[in-house]
C-alpha cells in the first residue's frame, strides 16, 4: 500500500514507519524539517496549518492509507495538543480526502470517557459535559477530532492508553520519574490503563485490517494509582511515593494521568476522580485479534 504518515518523527511514528516499511509498504512520511526518517521511507517537509500546502503534498504521495499520529505535548502544552487535534486534524483529513484517500488512522486517547464506575468500553460516551474547563476543552477537541476523522470512507480511532516505555513520560529521565524522584507521584484510587509505547505502533500497524469504528488500545490491567505508583517508583530507582492525603487534587486535562482526589476528611478513604476509571481491551483481543506484547504494567515498567 501507499502510506502517509502525518507525525512520523513522534513517539509512536518512530515505530510506525520501520514496521511499514517492513512490511513491503511504500511510506511518505511528513516532518516539520527536512532530515531522513527511516531507511526507505520518502520525506515531505510540510506544515499541518498550512492547509493549501498539506494538500499539495498529500496528493502528489497519491496514498491509499493516511496515519494521524500527529501531537504536541513535547513541552507539555495541553492547549497546543487541542488545537492540533481541531485544526491540524481538519486540514489533514480535507487533504486526505481532497486525494481520494480511502482509509484514515488516526491517535485518540483512552481516558476521555465519561464517569463511570467500571473500565470504558468503546460504546461509552465521551466526557463532553466535564464540569471542569480545562477537561471540557480538551475532551471536545478530542471528539472533534475522531469526528473528523469519521469523514473519511474507511476509519480507525487508536484510544490509546497512557503511553510509558522509551521517550515517553514514564520511563527514566521522563516527566513523570521526576514527580516521583521529588516524591510528588500521584496515588490514589483514581484508575488509568496503561499502554507500552511499542504496543501502541503495533496496533497502529494491524489497524490497517480492521473494520472502521473505534478501538481501545490499552493493556490487559487497568488499575489504582495506589497500586501502580510504587511499582513506577520502584522501576525508575525513585522512593516509595507519598500518601494520596499529601497531593494534590485531580487532574483536570484529559491529556494528563489522573491524579487523586481532594484529600478526604481525617479517618476517610479519599474518593475515585469519577472519569479516571480506566478502559477495556476486550473489543481489540476479542473481535480484532490483538493481544499487547506487554500484557501488564506490572512487568512492562520494567522492560
Amino acid at each position: 500500500m501507499r502510506i502517509f504518515v502525518a507525525g512520523a518523527t513522534g513517539v509512536i511514528g518512530r515505530r510506525l514507519v520501520p514496521q511499514l516499511v517492513a512490511q513491503g509498504h511504500e511510506v511518505t512520511a511528513l516532518t516539520r524539517r527536512d532530515h531522513a526518517v527511516a531507511e526507505g521511507v520518502r520525506t515531505v517537509v510540510g506544515d499541518v496549518y498550512d492547509a493549501a500546502g498539506l494538500r499539495e503534498v498529500v496528493a502528489a504521495a497519491r496514498p491509499e492509507v493516511v496515519f494521524h499520529q500527529l501531537t504536541d505535548l513535547s513541552s507539555q502544552d495541553f492547549a497546543a495538543n487541542s488545537r492540533i487535534r481541531r485544526e491540524g486534524t481538519r486540514n489533514l483529513i480535507d487533504a486526505a480526502l481532497f486525494a481520494g484517500v480511502g482509509r484514515v488512522i488516526s491517535q485518540s486517547i483512552a481516558w476521555a470517557y465519561e464517569p463511570g464506575d467500571a473500565p470504558a468500553v468503546e460504546s461509552t460516551p465521551l466526557d463532553l459535559d466535564a464540569a471542569d474547563d480545562r477537561r471540557c476543552a480538551s475532551v471536545q477537541a478530542v471528539a472533534a477530532l475522531e469526528d473528523i476523522t469519521a469523514e473519511a470512507p474507511e476509519w480507525v480511532v487508536l484510544r490509546y492508553g497512557m503511553l510509558y516505555g522509551p521517550d515517553t513520560w514514564y520511563t527514566k529521565g521522563g516527566a513523570m520519574a521526576d514527580l516521583a524522584a521529588t516524591g510528588n507521584l500521584p496515588t490514589g484510587p483514581d484508575v488509568t490503563s496503561f499502554l507500552h509505547v511499542d504496543d501502541a505502533a503495533s496496533a497502529a500497524a494491524a489497524a490497517l485490517h480492521w473494520p472502521t469504528g473505534p478501538v481501545n488500545i490499552v493493556d490487559n490491567t487497568p488499575a489504582p494509582a495506589s497500586e501502580w505508583t510504587p511499582a513506577f517508583a520502584e522501576s525508575v530507582g525513585a522512593p516509595a511515593p507519598t500518601t494520596s492525603a499529601d497531593l494534590p487534587g485531580p487532574a483536570t486535562s484529559a491529556d494528563v494521568p489522573a491524579s487523586p482526589a481532594s484529600p478526604a476528611p481525617s479517618g476517610a478513604a479519599p474518593a475515585r476522580t469519577p472519569w479516571a476509571r480506566g478502559a477495556s481491551n476486550i473489543h481489540a483481543r476479542t473481535n480484532l485479534d490483538w493481544t499487547p506484547a506487554h500484557p501488564t504494567w506490572r512487568s512492562g515498567f520494567w522492560s
